[in-house]
């Protein structure tokens, strides 16, 4: 791919290769940025030097969004996906995101995942190719993992009010209680959660990185101290999962 080793050494004079090779090199467990680095920055060292997992199909990423003082919401950590990365994913994307965030639901928090496939959409009220793609891919997720609790397309009401999930979705096992909530594009994804967590009041964790082979994880540039800390403990919980598994 025409690189050289001196240009090798240039590129890890930048700390964010630095610190993918020490993660790539088993020196460090994990590694975040982003503070005054942009996520392409970021992502790219990541890809490079540490590389992707092995079966993994699509990096993609999440927010944890935690509703600290909302004891009337089914949840009170949400994974919000993916709303820092995938820009308009296929539906074989959307499925596969679903996937990687159930597990990593599963693995950093014990919550058995609830995935609410999102759409302007529930259950076929309105007809369009974009309601079609939530639904296709609803069906790959129920095909390649049965053991999932999926539905959709669910409108987000739908998903997460549980009156409104039975009157627009009755008997589905996923309204009115989702805990991970999968966007249909980057755009609904990146404004969704940038509501939630500026006027909904939510503790917005994240991007997190899914699908490398360590933990790499990235921060907006316009993080506060406490979201370092908090994407600290995070890697930190990405790396004990995989040690242990």
């Amino acid at each position: 791919k025409g690189m050289t080793p001196e240009k090798a050494q240039l590129e890890l004079s930048q700390a964010n290769f630095f610190a993918a090779a020490m993660v790539a090199a088993g020196d460090a467990d994990g590694t975040i940025g982003g503070a005054v680095y942009s996520t392409p920055d970021i992502i790219r060292a990541a890809l490079k030097v540490i590389g992707t997992a092995e079966g993994t199909k699509l990096l993609s990423s999440f927010f944890f969004m935690l509703f600290e003082d909302r004891p009337d919401l089914p949840s009170p950590v949400n994974v919000f996906t993916d709303c820092g990365l995938v820009i308009d994913p296929s539906a074989e994307e959307l499925a596969d995101i679903a996937i990687s965030s159930a597990e990593s639901m599963r693995c950093l928090t014990g919550l058995e995942p609830k995935i609410a496939m999102l759409s302007f959409s529930t259950r076929g009220s309105a007809k369009h190719a974009n309601v079609t793609k939530v639904s296709q891919a609803t069906a790959m997720v129920q095909a390649a993992r049965p053991d999932l609790v999926v539905d959709g397309e669910l409108q987000f009401d739908a998903a997460m009010v549980p009156s409104v999930g039975a009157a627009k979705a009755p008997g589905s096992p996923v309204a009115g209680q989702a805990n991970i909530f999968v966007f249909p594009n980057l755009d609904a994804g990146n404004i969704g959660y940038k509501i939630a967590q500026r006027f909904g009041g939510a503790k917005a964790i994240g991007p997190m990185l899914q699908g490398l082979a360590r933990p790499a994880n990235d921060l907006s540039r316009g993080c506060t101290a406490d979201d370092i800390i908090d994407m600290i403990c995070v890697t930190a919980a990405q790396a004990a999962v995989q040690k242990n598994t």
